[in-house]
C-alpha cells in the first residue's frame, strides 16, 4: 500500500528556488509538489512550465485554490520572510522557511507566535547540516570523540560580482537583505554554534571592499564559547578570480576534523587519538562533489520535516534554531557597528542595522 506524499507549494522563484523544486520532483522524498507562486509572473510561468505545476502571481489565491496543501515553502528574500510566514500560518498549514529565518530577533518571535496560533510548525532551512561530512563530525562530537573542544573556526570564501546583486533590487539591501553574514555565510554560523554550543562574547569587524551595496562584503569575527573554547569566524563575498571555500575546522583535546571544499562537502582531515576501524575511509566515504555552494542537503532536509510532520517527532532545524542565529547575527552586526566592540547574545547595546538603513 503506497502512504500519502505530503502536498508542497513554493512561494518564491528565484535562485535558491531550484534546489527546492528539484529536491520536490526527484522522486527521492515522500513530498510532492502542488503549485508555486511569484509576484514575477515570468518567473513564476517560466517554474511552471519547468516543473509542470500550476503557478500564482498571489500566494491567497494559491492557498485558497489548493487546500490540500500540507507544507508551504518559502523562499522569498529575506526581508519579506515574516509577512509571509505569519500570512501563510493562518491557513493552518506547516512551514519551510528559507535562511535566514528573518532580519530581526522581534521578527522571529513574531513567527512563532503566529504558527502557534495557526497550530502549524514552521522549520528553517539549514541544508549544511544534512552534508555527510558534516553528520559525520556531528556524530563523533555527540560521542565524545573530540573530548574538551578548543577551538571552532569557519571561512567563507566566496566570489560574488557586481552584477549579482543587479540582478534584484533587494540584493545587498539592509532592508530586505543584508551583507555576508547574514546571507552567504549565516550557514556557518550555524554550524559553528551547533558544534561549538553556547556563545558567551563576541567581536565583529566588517567592511565593503569590492562591492557597490549597502552592507558588508567581508568580515571577521572571535567568539568565546560559554565552554571556555574559542571559536573564529571569516566570511567574504570578495573572494576573486573565483570561489575558493566554505569550510569548518574542529580542534579538540582528543581529535582534529576539518572539513572543506566549497560547501563544507569534504573531509580533509580526520583523526582522533581513539582510531576506530571506519576512520581510514572516512575522507572518501563522507566527502562528496558538489555542483555549487548549495550543496546537496536540502533533500535530506525536506525529508527530515517530512518525517517529523508525518510522525509528530522533532526536526533537525526547527523555528527555535533559526532564531538563535538571528540573535547572533544581531550581535554581531552591533558589535562591527560599534567598531568591534565586545558584546552578548540578546544584546541591545545599539539597535542592529539588520533590517533598516544605517543613520
Amino acid at each position: 500500500m503506497n502512504k500519502k506524499k505530503l502536498k508542497f507549494a513554493v512561494i518564491g522563484c528565484g535562485r535558491v528556488s531550484n534546489n527546492h523544486l528539484k529536491a520536490l520532483t526527484s522522486g527521492k522524498i515522500d513530498g510532492e509538489l502542488a503549485a508555486i507562486c511569484d509576484v514575477d509572473g515570468k518567473k513564476a510561468k517560466a517554474k511552471s512550465e519547468e516543473f509542470k505545476v500550476p503557478y500564482y502571481l498571489d500566494y491567497h489565491d494559491m492557498m485558497k485554490k489548493h487546500q490540500e496543501i500540507d507544507v508551504v515553502d518559502i523562499a522569498t528574500p529575506t526581508g519579506y520572510h515574516a509577512r509571509h510566514v505569519i500570512d501563510v500560518a493562518r491557513y493552518g498549514k506547516h512551514i519551510i522557511v528559507e535562511k535566514p529565518m528573518a532580519l530581526r530577533v522581534s521578527d522571529c518571535d513574531a513567527m512563532m507566535k503566529a504558527c502557534a496560533d495557526g497550530r502549524c510548525r514552521l522549520f528553517v532551512v539549514k541544508q549544511n547540516r544534512f552534508n555527510p561530512a558534516v553528520v559525520s563530525a556531528r556524530q563523533a562530537l555527540d560521542s565524545g570523540r573530540f573530548g574538551k573542544m578548543v577551538m571552532g573556526t569557519v571561512r567563507v570564501r566566496w566570489k560574488r560580482v557586481q552584477s549579482y546583486y543587479e540582478q534584484d533590487d533587494w540584493h545587498g539591501t539592509w532592508e530586505l537583505d543584508g551583507g555576508v553574514m547574514s546571507q552567504q555565510a549565516s550557514h556557518h554560523l550555524d554550524l559553528l554554534q551547533w558544534f561549538m554550543g553556547p556563545i558567551e562574547s563576541m567581536q565583529c569587524i566588517s567592511a565593503t571592499r569590492l562591492l557597490d551595496i549597502e552592507v558588508e562584503d567581508t568580515s571577521l569575527a572571535t567568539f568565546k564559547f560559554k565552554s571556555g573554547a574559542l571559536g573564529a569566524y571569516e566570511a567574504t563575498v570578495a573572494s576573486r578570480p573565483e570561489d575558493l571555500e566554505g569550510s569548518l575546522s574542529l580542534l579538540g583535546e582528543k581529535g582534529t576534523v576539518i572539513i572543506g571544499g566549497h560547501a563544507v562537502n569534504k573531509i580533509l582531515y580526520w583523526k582522533f587519538q581513539d582510531e576506530q576501524p571506519g576512520d581510514m575511509h572516512m575522507l572518501s566515504e563522507s566527502s562528496q562533489e558538489v555542483p555549487n555552494v548549495y550543496g546537496h542537503g536540502h533533500s535530506p532536509y525536506i525529508a527530515n520535516v517530512i518525517d517529523a510532520i508525518v510522525n509528530s517527532k522533532p526536526a533537525l532545524v526547527e523555528a527555535p534554531e533559526g532564531r538563535k542565529n538571528i540573535e547572533i547575527l544581531t550581535a554581531l552586526y552591533e558589535s562591527a557597528a560599534l567598531g568591534g566592540h565586545k558584546v552578548h547574545p540578546g544584546c541591545t547595546v545599539v539597535k542592529s542595522l539588520l533590517g533598516q538603513k544605517p543613520a
